[in-house]
């Protein structure tokens, strides 16, 4: 299920298509819902502690999308430019991917006081291992299907 909306979101991503904008903030709607279904299925949470963390997550999970739909714009100004890529496009290109991939971590260790405040540790570590599987699902299904760059003429 999530998956299959990341698959779709790497692929719609990747290549260049005539489908409005939209789509992909569809498609990202989609990861949202489908992960919250599977973080829940496997966080065991108490009625107590479920109360504590969704708001946390849900938070959390804001400033992840934005930095999700930051990695989608950078993938289709990959693509847009894909075919005649400059010199200077390639260093923006590769200076946001710098930056998108520094806010990553930074918003982890953000978060993680506040996990901790509503859960106990292992349950934080549960999450943090949710997470990390399904980013590693995400950065798999991008990098299979985004071509390389092309090698200089």
């Amino acid at each position: 299920m999530l998956l299959t909306a990341i698959t779709v979101l790497s692929v719609s991503a990747a290549l260049p298509q005539d489908k409005p904008a939209d789509n992909m903030q569809i498609v990202l709607e989609k990861v949202h819902a489908d992960k919250k279904l599977l973080v829940a299925a496997n966080m065991d949470l108490t009625e107590s502690e479920a109360k504590a963390f969704w708001p946390v997550y849900e938070k959390y999970q804001n400033e992840l999308f934005l930095l999700r739909s930051r990695t989608v714009k950078l993938i289709k100004d990959y693509s847009d430019a894909y075919e005649k890529m400059s010199n200077d496009k390639a260093k923006m290109l590769l200076d946001e991917l710098m930056i998108i991939e520094t806010l990553g971590p930074k918003l982890r260790q953000t978060y993680l006081p506040k996990f901790r405040k509503v859960l106990p540790e292992v349950k934080v570590v549960r999450y943090y291992q949710i997470e990390n599987k399904i980013n590693a699902a995400l950065n798999y299904e991008l990098a299979s299907n985004i071509p390389l760059m092309k090698a200089a003429q």
